[in-house]
């Protein structure tokens, strides 16, 4: 069996919530372990001040010591590494483009806003929810039933190819392959800048920021995160932007759109790691008109999971999976190529 730990080495775990609060308005200042032994069934004290020291109380979606003193309207929530125990997958009839499916996998190509796996914030619309309305009986990757089939997945801006486990031992073979870092990933981005040179290597762990914890930061001492390479080269320069090839060797959360900004080449119109404002280019009004109408053609990062090649579980030889550009990033790439073109006339 996949346990967690195998599953937490191919990509960082989301948080998800098990208890969320409102504080009542005539409540007077108390300290939160005190307020939370009261409002949470079966719950110690020890209990409540170790779950503060691992940061998984969060007033206001800020973590807080066990000696925060609760305001009237304070958000508690409390936050973990697994799903709840009694949480269900209900199936919902969503479109899926499915590019290939036989016994043992399903690969899929998903769409750009669509989130991979219920989890905090987002219980319901996710690729699990259509999954499980595409075929009822899925095996799991872990005991709590969240992410049934699943052995990787991609961010929810992202667009692109997933592949996902149809059998308990297709999961087994599979986790095996992302564990042991032989799948075959290619991802397509758009990012600010140009290169010096044609191709490189990012080296850096990667791990939640010390400093927000919604998004990761490059260690590249390796004091803290997780081992992380990430290949890159250039298919196309259009002057202020270029379009990249990124092959990973591991698979960590927003392991591109942190390594692209660690070496100062945020992913175009990334909003979480600061590619949505204008990085190189003029002054002129002209040209800042010209990015907000880019912004406007693809409202998200500028990243699709391109390409995926997997030892198939059933047949044991090599298969590879290849997708289209998504029409907003073809036509962001159209629009670029011009301006490139007109620049140099």
């Amino acid at each position: 069996m996949t346990t967690e730990n195998e599953i937490s080495e191919q990509d960082d775990q989301e948080l998800y919530e098990h208890h969320r609060f409102v504080v009542d308005k005539g409540q007077s200042p108390l300290r939160i372990d005190k307020w939370l032994m009261n409002h949470v069934q079966n719950a110690s004290r020890n209990k409540i001040q170790n779950a503060a020291v691992a940061e998984s109380i969060l007033v206001n979606e800020k973590p807080v010591k066990s000696n925060y003193k609760v305001k009237p309207g304070d958000v508690i929530s409390i936050v973990m590494a697994h799903p709840p125990r009694d949480t269900e997958v209900y199936p919902e009839d969503i479109p899926l483009n499915i590019l290939h499916e036989d016994h043992e996998v399903i690969v899929v190509n998903k769409e750009a806003g669509m989130v991979v796996h219920p989890g905090h914030g987002n219980y319901t619309g996710t690729l699990v929810n259509a999954l499980v309305h595409h075929f009822q009986h899925l095996p799991t990757a872990s005991e709590h039933g969240m992410r049934p089939g699943l052995v990787h997945r991609i961010d929810k801006n992202t667009s692109g190819l997933l592949v996902i486990a149809k059998t308990e031992l297709a999961m087994m073979m599979l986790a095996k392959e992302f564990f042991e870092h032989t799948i075959e990933r290619t991802y397509q981005a758009l990012v600010w800048g140009d290169f010096k040179e044609d191709s490189g290597t990012i080296e850096g762990n990667i791990g939640r920021s010390l400093k927000d914890r919604t998004v990761m930061d490059v260690f590249p001492n390796g004091e803290y995160g997780k081992e992380a390479i990430t290949h890159y080269k250039v298919i196309e320069r259009f002057g202020y932007v270029t379009l990249i090839e990124c092959k990973l060797e591991t698979g960590r959360t927003h392991q591109i759109r942190a390594h692209m900004k660690f070496i100062g080449h945020p992913l175009f119109n990334d909003a979480t790691y600061g590619g949505d404002k204008i990085l190189k280019g003029t002054t002129f009004s002209k040209y800042r008109q010209y990015i907000d109408n880019c912004f406007k053609i693809m409202p998200r990062q500028a990243l699709h999971a391109k390409s995926l090649g997997f030892i198939h579980p059933g047949t044991k030889k090599k298969v590879f999976f290849e997708s289209e550009l998504p029409e907003d990033f073809k036509l962001l790439i159209e629009k670029w190529r011009a301006y490139a073109v007109n620049v140099n006339q």
